[in-house]
């Protein structure tokens, strides 16, 4: 009789428990991230679902943006990677992971609430790769706020021109590059679905990202370009300790049904599926990968 596989159990395949207390000034930076997260520079296999594509990655730097960039590289594309100056150095180990796949980078610094940069990343990527099949719409910003008395306009800002403004400027200037059979992916939230107050700002921009992913991917149907989004749970990157709530790192994800916090490479299969010809009639929809929390 054949043995039967072990699968691994969710509850304990990565990092389980909480967090050392830590804080870093935003953005975060992954060599300051303690423990480390985990991108899947070791595990992650493709199998040829990306081949030759080009893919565009905002926040592609560290944390999803980096599992993501290192899983497309593995399934065969190129990847274009746009990040705040500040994060160079991660930006610079993410392009060695992709072109470690064979594959090539370009990264293109600047700063999503800038119209003119969040545009020109796609002539760039155009004009480097000679095509466009994927953009992830994934840079965000959130901070802890103390009640929404204290929070000021210009934080307010901040937030929704990095995590609204800059997502239509992108995606308009992409439009006219997709062909049939490419596709747009936004990082949502759970907080879209179960907003906290401590990011009650970040959370209405997740919001009015899942009715942007809906409403455009009606827009684009007749394209045969799909829009979709990934709602992630609690995930561990360095935007964590830089949203300025040491105390609460001790319990991070720990209230999800699986038991604790997920890693950026639990994601990129979500990312790849979505951009792949396996969801070829999935279009307006929300991926939730949140450790088993509802939306």
């Amino acid at each position: 009789m054949a043995t039967q596989a072990q699968n691994p159990d969710p509850r304990n395949k990565y990092h389980v428990g909480g967090f050392p207390k830590q804080e870093q000034d935003q953005p975060g930076l992954t060599e300051r991230t303690d423990p480390r997260p985990d991108h899947g520079e070791n595990d992650y296999t493709g199998s040829g679902k990306l081949t030759d594509r080009v893919a565009l990655i905002t926040g592609g730097d560290s944390g999803i943006g980096r599992a993501v960039a290192i899983a497309y590289a593995r399934e065969g594309a190129d990847v274009a990677i746009s990040y705040l100056p500040e994060e160079q150095d991660d930006a610079e180990e993410t392009a060695e992971w992709v072109e470690k796949a064979g594959r090539r980078a370009l990264l293109l610094p600047g700063d999503a609430r800038d119209e003119q940069y969040a545009t020109e990343i796609v002539e760039m990527t155009v004009a480097e790769f000679g095509r466009l099949d994927v953009v992830v719409l994934n840079a965000a910003y959130q901070e802890n706020r103390e009640g929404l008395e204290n929070l000021p306009t210009d934080e307010f800002d901040r937030v929704f021109k990095t995590n609204l403004y800059a997502i239509m400027w992108t995606a308009r200037a992409a439009i006219p590059h997709l062909h049939a059979g490419a596709s747009i992916i936004t990082t949502s939230s759970i907080q879209a679905f179960d907003p906290s107050p401590e990011l009650i700002d970040y959370a209405m921009t997740k919001a009015a990202q899942v009715a942007f992913t809906k409403a455009l991917a009606q827009q684009l149907g007749e394209k045969g370009v799909r829009v979709n989004a990934v709602a992630p749970g609690p995930i561990w990157t360095p935007l964590i300790p830089a949203t300025s709530w040491p105390d609460k790192l001790e319990n991070f994800g720990g209230d999800t049904p699986i038991g604790r916090a997920g890693q950026p490479a639990e994601l990129a299969g979500a990312y790849v599926y979505l951009a792949s010809d396996d969801a070829s009639y999935v279009s307006g929809a929300v991926l939730p990968v949140t450790g088993g929390t509802g939306l």
